[in-house]
């Protein structure tokens, strides 16, 4: 008798982004900026702002994980595990994992966060293939989704400039036929953490008057370090991942690189010698979503993506984390 090894395909993807649009003309009434000066540094036009009393990281999580069960044709009771990678959760526990599941009604399933920064689902994304690959389940979502309109500080313009708020998801399924996810590597150093965190409102510094009072609880960055450690970071993991798959450049059909600026994006790109036709780009209208950049390219790109088709995903986020994934699309789109 011959088994065949399982992979974890992606049988569906789901995403959603809130009505409401922070343009970089709005911005520049409420911080010192200027249109060029952001699109020429990161790429960004636009950015979706989740707006309404009570609404939270979970509210995005149930509209795209909904538009999934609707697309496959399942019921959310079907669902074996919901993955939620994030860094804004609706609150420090209940997993937002959990609460989305209770609003969907997916009452067969367990869930858990990830928090890995802008490596949210990426990381997932490995940790959602093996809990298929294992055989025990049959239905797993891995979704990336972050409300970063609630930690940004809109006076501060090196952050609020970045960020917006969505949410995508993807299902995942056994396959029997070698598509899916083949290979990952994931990378996490934590000396990188002081250029790229929030300050308070951990078992560190828990809240106080005084926290709050010094902006401690918005995302802090040190730009310039984080960028420099990005481009290299993304690029080598990327093209180690290509080498290690003997793949090259011609052999990928599509890079969905994570969305945190333009400059770092091309620099990956180049080092895996591939066309800008080949790369998923829509910071322009969403910014940095963190862990919702790479299943909204996904998202925006279905209908063009083939049965077959080479992808590596690529990403880089506070920790430091960052990482390569490559994964063989399962369906026509």
């Amino acid at each position: 008798m011959i088994i065949k090894k399982i992979t974890a395909a992606i049988t569906a993807v789901g995403g959603y982004v809130p009505e409401d649009k922070l343009t970089n003309a709005d911005l520049e009434k409420m911080v010192d900026t200027n249109d060029e000066w952001i699109r020429t540094r990161t790429g960004i036009s636009e950015r979706r702002i989740l707006k309404g009393e009570g609404l939270a990281t979970s509210d995005m999580v149930v509209p795209a994980v909904r538009q999934i069960c609707e697309k496959r044709g399942i019921s959310p009771e079907e669902i074996d595990c919901l993955i939620v990678g994030t860094v804004t959760p609706d609150m420090v526990f209940p997993s937002t994992a959990n609460i989305a599941c209770a609003k969907l009604g997916a009452k067969n399933a367990w869930g858990f966060d990830v928090s890995a920064a802008c490596s949210g689902f990426l990381f997932s994304l490995t940790q959602g293939a093996a809990l298929i690959e294992s055989g025990r389940y049959k239905k797993v979502v891995v979704c990336g989704a972050d409300k970063m309109s609630a930690i940004v500080d809109y006076e501060d313009r090196t952050t609020c400039i970045i960020f917006g708020d969505g949410a995508g998801a993807v299902l995942l399924e056994p396959n029997y036929d070698g598509y899916g996810i083949l290979d990952s590597i994931l990378k996490s150093d934590g000396t990188g953490s002081q250029f790229l965190h929030m300050k308070a409102g951990g078992s560190l510094k828990p809240a106080t008057i005084e926290t709050v009072t010094a902006k401690e609880h918005f995302a802090y960055q040190e730009g310039q370090s984080v960028f420099k450690f990005a481009v290299k970071g993304m690029a080598d993991v990327s093209a180690e991942l290509l080498e290690r798959n003997k793949l090259t450049g011609d052999d990928i059909a599509w890079l969905v690189p994570h969305q945190a600026n333009l400059r770092i994006i091309d620099a990956t790109a180049n080092r895996m010698d591939l066309p800008k036709e080949k790369v998923m780009i829509n910071i322009k209208k969403y910014g940095n979503t963190t862990a919702g950049t790479l299943p909204l390219c996904l998202w925006d790109w279905e209908k063009q993506l083939k049965k077959g088709d080479n992808i590596i995903l690529a990403a880089f986020g506070g920790g430091f984390t960052w990482g390569a994934t490559w994964l063989k699309w399962a369906y026509n789109g």
